[in-house]
């Protein structure tokens, strides 16, 4: 009897639809998990397939034709530590471990290393579209020795996403490469979620539009250049009725929002590495406020604000370019700071083949990322989106309208901080003065820190008081 070619550990919604699309996909796989429940919930819904669900790591690693090829899709931190300690022993050399969850690339690289010396193979892989996605087609990002995913490539290819024929997964680069491109997708994601939720807010508490006219708004930009995943389903958000009650159901959802550290992840490695990606920290940060939600209610009693809502003619046109400007800046702040770890980390990037996985089965897909495909294909060593002519006209067009979007916001007491710092980071980075010459006389004023002058070579520093 022959051997699975694949094994998963972590049968939870994401781990066992990833199996069942890898054995629909033609390849003979088996599941292991210490909940029954779940390798059950395997073997009952891959019956038509070639799985098989087990409960002991005895079993599973000996059901693995060598060298094996195991993934894990449990939770990121000390569980994957965990797994990989009670795997160890029942490896043996040239074994491959693949880490598919949502680790902090520093434990990627360190758990590398490791393995390495106990002559055991790592990838750490990203894998973005959720449980349905995992099921029909994720976005796949791999990271490691690209001669140890050459391995599973055939398997990782054929069950991602396809655009046009083209599989949605690649080797990105060594090391960590795979799970740092997997964060940075999730920071633009939590970006492009804001934007959707400010955009929506302002529709709603600004313009006074009722579910049906914003569902019907989303859906037509859906149709158009705004054509995104986030886009596509915001519109059926809008209009789900509430099953518990009246109305929509939207608008029972408890305004605190949940978060697994990826976001802030990024903020964290872009402040490091000395990249701005401020409408990115916009969005964690509002992601923070929102869980204050106590503290919001006992303000919002005693700050009195104004809740007017305006008859403004707005079309939803002029709305639309609004947030694709900002949908652009988002994603040219993550490939800002995707290219400065590249060079950091020597991951040597492709960012055209990043845009190309991208394009389907991950949250943030989008008909941009075509075009940021091609910008990245012809120009690979522009150093921003933004000096792509078509670009920064695109950005343009919506910072027009957005100084009257702002109007309406401030007038209403609506925050649109993600909003803010998108175009105020576009108005920056296209300035060719900033005030930053008072910045460094103050420096220099209370610290002595020294400054540069526009006229003359050399390093300065003045007395500033008599």
């Amino acid at each position: 009897m022959s051997k699975a070619k694949f094994g998963m550990i972590g049968l939870g919604v994401m781990g066992r639809n990833f199996l069942l699309n890898v054995a629909d996909s033609g390849f003979k796989c088996v599941g292991y998990d210490l909940n029954d429940e779940k390798v059950n919930a395997l073997n009952e819904e891959g019956r038509e397939f070639d799985v098989t669900g087990v409960d002991t790591l005895e079993e599973f690693v000996g059901s693995l034709e060598a060298p094996r090829n195991i993934m894990l899709l449990v939770p990121a931190g000390k569980i994957v530590d965990a797994v990989i300690a009670d795997l160890e022993p029942h490896l043996e050399a040239g074994d491959l471990i693949i880490d598919g969850g949502n680790s902090h690339f520093p434990d990627t690289e360190r758990r590398e290393k490791e393995l390495n010396k106990k002559n055991l193979e790592f990838l750490g892989v990203g894998v973005s579209g959720g449980a349905k996605g995992a099921r029909l087609g994720p976005s796949i990002m791999i990271g490691g020795k690209k001669d140890v995913y050459a391995q599973v490539a055939p398997i990782l290819e054929a069950v991602s996403a396809k655009v046009n024929g083209e599989p949605c997964a690649a080797h990105l680069g060594n090391g960590s490469a795979g799970h740092f491109v997997k964060m940075v997708h999730n920071g633009i994601e939590y970006a492009m979620m804001q934007l959707i939720c400010e955009t929506y807010d302002v529709m709603k508490n600004g313009l006074g539009m009722n579910h049906a006219a914003m569902s019907y708004a989303f859906d037509r930009w859906n149709k158009s250049s705004l054509n995104a995943y986030l886009t596509e389903i915001t519109a059926a958000i809008l209009t789900k009725e509430d099953d518990l009650g009246d109305g929509y159901l939207v608008e029972q959802i408890l305004d605190t929002a949940g978060q697994k550290g990826t976001g802030r992840w990024t903020s964290e490695v872009a402040l490091e590495l000395g990249i701005p990606i401020p409408t990115i920290d916009a969005a964690v940060t509002m992601r923070q406020i929102s869980a204050l939600r106590d503290q919001r209610l006992a303000l919002s009693e005693v700050i009195e604000k104004s809740s007017a809502v305006g008859s403004e003619k707005f079309g939803t046109d002029e709305l639309g370019r609004i947030l694709l400007g900002a949908y652009v800046v988002s994603y040219a702040q993550g490939f800002a700071l995707l290219a400065e770890a590249s060079k950091e980390k020597g991951f040597e990037l492709d960012f055209a083949e990043i845009a190309k996985i991208w394009r389907g089965g991950c949250i943030i897909r989008a008909s941009l990322l075509e075009e940021f495909r091609t910008i990245f294909a012809e120009t690979p060593s522009i150093e921003n989106l933004l000096f792509d002519p078509g670009i920064t006209k695109t950005v343009s067009e919506g910072r027009k309208g957005f100084l009257k979007f702002q109007a309406i916001a401030g007038r209403g007491g609506i925050p649109v901080v993600a909003y803010s710092s998108g175009y105020g980071y576009f108005d920056a980075i296209t300035s060719g003065r900033l005030p930053a010459n008072l910045l460094q006389a103050q420096r220099d004023y209370f610290g002595s820190h020294t400054y540069k002058r526009i006229d003359r070579e050399g390093t300065f520093h003045t007395e500033w008081e008599d």
